[in-house]
Parts: structure tokens; sequence; C-alpha cells
């Protein structure tokens, strides 16, 4: 899928030599994993090279909206996060004596196909049979529901699974999750 618009940030993907939508995801699975100063400031990710999967993600659907590809769908999932998936964070759930903690993951559904571009680790098959709950939604929803409906989340499977923690020290479990994942 080509990139068309002529918007002054598609024009700037292209002339670095980005010209498909594919090109784009590739370059964006290999920009660095992080936090950025803003959540909602989803251009940042091309100009710094980095982001989460909420900003990557949020970054390739503005990408696709202006450039009408109308088969990419926004989603957010919230996941069992286990070492099995996510090897990065079994030092912090074994310190916690935790099999596993809900993340709310960012991820796109292009024409049926899932795509997470969030590493070139990252894979959407990875995490699939531990999808909890899954919406699709818009940009604005990462920058202002995200994390209340992540938390809202986490407060119910804390009930349900009978969790030593309470909802701020899990909270900070998951935080503590987050870092790992930003280690090289």
């Amino acid at each position: 899928m080509e990139l068309v618009s002529n918007d002054p940030l598609t024009l700037d993907i292209i002339e670095s030599g980005c010209v498909t939508w594919e090109d784009l995801v590739r370059s964006v699975r290999n920009f660095k994993y992080g936090r950025g100063e803003d959540r909602g400031d989803f251009e940042s990710v091309w100009y710094r090279r980095m982001g989460t999967c909420s900003t990557k993600h949020g970054f390739l659907y503005q990408i696709a909206q202006l450039n009408e590809l109308d088969s990419v769908e926004l989603l957010v999932g919230i996941y069992l996060m286990t070492p099995e998936n996510t090897p990065k964070v079994k030092d912090v759930l074994n310190s916690y004596q935790l099999d596993g903690i809900p993340e709310a993951h960012c991820y796109l559904k292009v024409g049926g196909t899932y795509v997470d571009a969030t590493s070139n680790s990252s894979s959407y098959e990875k995490i699939a049979s531990d999808i909890l709950q899954e919406r699709t939604v818009e940009p604005e929803f990462l920058i202002t529901e995200k994390i209340q409906h992540h938390r809202k989340f986490l407060r119910s499977w804390l009930k349900l699974a009978n969790a030593p923690y309470s909802e701020e020290k899990l909270w900070k479990i998951r935080e503590e999750c987050i870092a790992a994942l930003t280690e090289a």
C-alpha cells in the first residue's frame, strides 16, 4: 500500500525512503522502545525514532488515516503478561511470586491480520492466547482513557485472582515490568 498523502508528515516519511505502508511499519518496528514526554504526541515517534506500543501504533494509525488506508484498525487488548510471552519481565514477576499481570497492549489489525510494530521481537501471535479483552479504539482513547481502562480491568482481575497485592502495589509492579522492557 503506497503512501500518497501530501501532508507534511507523510511527505517527510516518503522523503526518508519509506514509500509504502509496509516500509513504514518495518521502520517503526526498529525504533527504540521508550516513553516520550507527551503520550498524545504521535508524530514524535517519527522524529525521535522512539515510542511505546501506544504511541507507535497511534502514529501508524494516524498515517493510515492520512493516506486513506481504511483497512487499518487500532486496537487495545489486555493480555496476561507472563515470562513466556514477554521474557524480559520474568525476573520482576518472579520477585513478586506472580505468574503474570494484566497488561494493556496496543496493536493494529490490517485487513484482518494483526500487526504489532512495538519492536522487532513483538508479535501478536506471542500474546494471542493470553488476550483477556480486546477493543477497537480511536487514538484519543490512548491519550485519555487507556490508563483508566487498564486500571479498571486490574481491579476486577485482582478480585478474581485473589492476588496478594493492592491495586497500587500491582500497578507499581507493572511499572517495574515496563521498565524491564526498556532495558537493552
